[in-house]
């Protein structure tokens, strides 16, 4: 791995320059379909071709196995010398070779070790049963032959592992079991001329049951097929018991965690460039990993979400080592066959990112931020913000913005049970813009604003009714992390608590305050305005539309209430086909997507363990 090493001057980004390139625009000037035809694919390319001549073997051994036709048709001539056999105990060998390829096929496209060691270990043992069950000398040759750039190619499929637990084998299990009993319905099903009598399909679903389990079911067929089923439902039986098994005792992974030496790393890195970015503070969630520079002088923050190694905001540090610790994510990224991408990072930061890695980026919304100098409620435009403020102040509320300092840990208490009642979902939401603790002692700088309002019949919160928090941006600046509100209060409050921020920003040495992100944004803006195209207009539609369950219009809305600067924010990606990809992560990593166990099923979390790669492993730090 190159080793980057930053540069003692500050401020600038450096430039990078391009390789050198021959007469033909390539590298050495070599005619691409010349190297092609006398050295193959080129070996980048060799996982996704193992992995689509994985999926191919794989379906046409299932389809071998299962459908009796198949066995007599054209395509039996390509199947028959595939790994996996036919006749009862070869065709539950090629159903069960199948399966296992297919699910080999992903971890081979990724370029994961393991899957490359099983693949290696698989297709000899199909190459052995060719030859000891059917004498197939031919099958052994193709067996083997698709071992080759397997072979030749290994050190294309270096990836490591990644961040797991033991409940992906409860998953396995559910999602095998499922997989199995249809596919051994499809298997009982397919001798329709050699059963004996009209069995119902729950005489068939007991059928498939029982011989998952390797009994005998109620079904009964003429000849050999009989065995035939048999042996096939009792292959995937067993092919269900083995993966669960293994998941679940293999050691465990745990995901990456912050450890208390990268916390005061990253914390002294923002002490010294957090004005930078409004989200860098941020980059302090306890549930992300970090990378440093080799100079250690900046960061990048990031959490494994579905494969997706999601950055969020801006390297934290000195901007001339930022291109170092891009380096070193993109290596992580590479070790463990991740896709890389960045969510919510500034125009400066994009341009560096795009410039260090070859990536692309696409403006994703827009950061409201809002000058302290240049507020008033003053004019017909706050007019209805200063109406509603000032009808809410009228029922008799009252705030208070301090720092968590300045709190007791009396108050504090009653703060962090109010904003985990108030949350409204059953997880909680929120990643580049979300910090997911309150009132930690590190965390003293943190500024809070809670409205309060007396009542004949206090609640379990006492006149407690809303609260606002935010979190340092630089020495004069604030970014807004979560709001929460009584459901009884008056509708209002966040409006309220954002004023009186702002209004007592002054006295708290705060010049700007970064306010909530409005996805697109800029399509929402112009797309209201008269002279729009129908494109415009239909995408707007659609983002409107889309606002009943993602909040993207009203928070727009909200935020332009209060008249700010927006600032651009863009999400960095590899290529446009990675972008559903991430985009599913990011609901994820968000909160608004949530692929977990059912509450009634998740153990109580431990302490969380720190996973550390080792500098001489990867040359990575990630906690």
């Amino acid at each position: 791995m190159s080793v980057r090493i930053d540069g003692e001057k500050s401020g600038e980004v450096p430039e990078r320059t391009a390789p050198p390139r021959g007469a033909l625009g390539r590298p050495g000037g070599a005619p691409r379909g010349t190297r092609r035809v006398l050295h193959g694919p080129r070996p980048e390319a060799v996982p996704a071709w193992v992995a689509r001549a994985c999926t191919l073997v794989g379906v046409l051994d299932i389809a071998a196995g299962v459908f009796p036709r198949f066995r007599h048709s054209r395509m039996h001539t390509l199947a028959e010398v595939l790994p996996g056999a036919l006749g009862p105990f070869a065709a539950a060998l090629s159903l069960s070779t199948g399966v296992l390829l297919l699910l080999l096929a992903h971890g081979l496209r990724r370029r994961k070790r393991r899957a490359w060691r099983a693949a290696v270990g698989l297709l000899p043992a199909g190459a052995l049963a060719q030859f000891t069950y059917r004498h197939s000398l031919v099958g052994v040759i193709i067996s083997l032959a698709l071992l080759v750039p397997l072979l030749r190619h290994r050190d294309e499929f270096t990836a490591l592992p990644d961040p797991r637990s033991r409940w992906r084998a409860l998953a396995n299990f559910v999602l095998m079991g499922a997989g199995s009993l249809v596919l051994g319905l499809v298997v009982v099903s397919a001798h329709p001329h050699r059963m004996i009598g009209d069995p119902s399909l729950a005489d068939r679903i007991e059928h498939v049951l029982y011989g998952l389990f390797g009994l005998e079911g109620p079904l009964d067929y003429a000849g050999t097929t009989s065995w035939t089923v048999a042996f096939s439902l009792g292959a995937l039986g067993l092919l269900t018991a083995v993966t669960t098994i293994y998941l679940a005792f293999r050691p465990e992974h745990p995901a990456a965690r912050l450890t208390e030496d990268d916390e005061a790393r990253l914390r002294a890195l923002l002490d010294k460039h957090g004005g930078r970015d409004s989200l860098g503070h941020f980059a302090l969630r306890r549930d992300k990993a970090v990378v440093f520079s080799p100079s250690g002088k900046a960061a990048v923050t990031y959490r494994v979400v579905s494969g997706v190694m999601l950055a969020s905001g801006d390297p934290i540090g000195d901007v001339e080592a930022w291109p170092g610790a891009i380096e070193r994510f993109m290596d992580e990224a590479t070790a463990h066959s991740w896709t890389p991408a960045v969510m919510g990072c500034s125009e400066t930061g994009g341009e560096v990112w795009t410039r260090e890695t070859g990536l692309d980026a696409l403006e994703l919304g827009d950061e409201a931020v809002v000058e302290v100098a240049d507020f008033s409620l003053a004019g017909r435009a706050m007019r209805n913000v200063r109406q509603m403020v000032k009808r809410i102040e009228r029922a008799g509320y009252e705030t208070r913005v301090r720092r968590i300092r300045d709190l007791g840990e009396g108050e504090l208490d009653r703060i962090r049970r109010a904003a985990e009642d108030w949350r409204g979902t059953d997880t909680e939401r929120g990643f580049s813009m979300a910090l997911g603790r309150i009132g930690d002692p590190a965390d003293g700088d943190c500024l809070i604003a809670t409205a309060h309002k007396a009542d004949g019949d206090p609640g379990p919160y006492g006149d407690l009714k809303a609260v606002l928090h935010f979190v340092p941006w630089g020495v004069d600046g604030v970014s807004l992390d979560l709001m929460r509100r009584d459901r009884s209060a008056d509708p209002g409050m966040n409006e309220l608590l954002i004023v009186a921020a702002l209004q007592a920003a002054p006295r708290l040495g705060i010049a700007r305050v970064s306010l909530n992100f409005a996805m697109f944004r800029a399509a929402l803006a112009r797309g209201e305005k008269i002279g729009a195209g129908p494109v415009l207009r239909v995408w707007r539609g659609l983002l409107v539309f889309l606002s009943r369950w993602f909040q993207i219009e009203s928070l727009y809305k909200f935020n332009a209430k209060f008249r700010p600067s927006w600032e651009p924010r863009f999400v960095v990606y590899r290529t446009s086909r990675d972008l559903p990809r991430i985009g599913l992560a990011a609901l994820q990593a968000e909160g608004f997507v949530s692929l977990a166990l059912p509450r009634v099923l998740r153990r109580r979390p431990k302490a969380p363990r720190p996973c550390a790669h080792t500098r001489a492993e990867h040359g990575v730090r990630a906690a």
